[in-house]
């Protein structure tokens, strides 16, 4: 198992975010995350990366016990979180963008470029672009290729088709299988599009009120009454 979170309780000041969360990823998959705002998705992902300490729970990565480091061990670790919402360094340039990516590594990163600019020929066009300039869509883009600069073995990705047109949510959820499969990266998905995350997902844990209320296989889940009504509109 590449990645359990056991018991997971977060707070923020009195308010309690997520309440005895478990959640289970394995190398190579692709698990989603789905519920309505403020059912505690994001902390999730934050928790997981280092950005929020727990009140109580086990986060284990590779069998190691991680909650409670600091977020740069976390990446060292190889475990990438893109932001809500296609969040870049609006600054600076796409290239200087993607090298940020690398930053905890030694090695070279020409392959890695390449692998990106692959996925993402757009961004090979616009490297000397400011990021800041880009279109939603491309800032998204530029958000999963800046992370798979690290070379990750775990992709936190947070609403990564928010706010865009149903063409270009088709296509990031596309690439971020082509990701899964070729790359053997392991993502964990946060989406508010379900349609989208039980295409592209194996399995799926739906987060109400801070507490896993469904989980299981995305086939399963998808056609769950509760599911179909709230989140497919059927």
């Amino acid at each position: 198992m590449l990645l359990e979170i056991k018991d997971l309780t977060v707070d923020y000041d009195k308010a309690r975010a997520l309440s005895s969360v478990s959640l289970s990823l394995e190398e190579g998959e692709i698990v989603s995350l789905i519920g309505p705002n403020g059912a505690g998705k994001t902390t999730l992902l934050r928790t997981v990366s280092g950005l929020v300490s727990p009140a109580s729970g086990l986060i284990l990565f590779k069998k190691a016990k991680i909650n409670g480091l600091p977020p740069a061990e976390i990446v060292k670790k190889g475990v990438a979180h893109c932001p809500e919402g296609g969040k870049v360094f609006p600054g600076m340039t796409v290239m200087d963008n993607l090298r940020v990516g690398a930053y905890v590594r030694q090695d070279d990163i020409a392959s890695d470029l390449a692998y990106v600019f692959s996925l993402f020929p757009i961004l090979k066009e616009r490297q000397t672009q400011v990021a800041g300039s880009l279109s939603g869509g491309e800032r998204s883009m530029l958000g999963i290729g800046r992370a798979l600069m690290l070379r990750p073995s775990l992709l936190l990705v947070d609403e990564p088709t928010l706010g865009l047109a149903p063409l270009v949510c088709i296509e990031l959820g596309s690439k971020l299988r082509e990701i899964s499969l070729k790359q053997r990266t392991s993502i964990l998905l946060v989406e508010q599009n379900a349609h989208l995350a039980f295409s592209i997902s194996g399995r799926c844990y739906v987060l109400e009120r801070g507490q896993t209320v469904l989980e299981g296989e995305t086939k399963r889940v998808e056609q769950d009454p509760h599911v179909r009504e709230a989140y497919l509109g059927l």
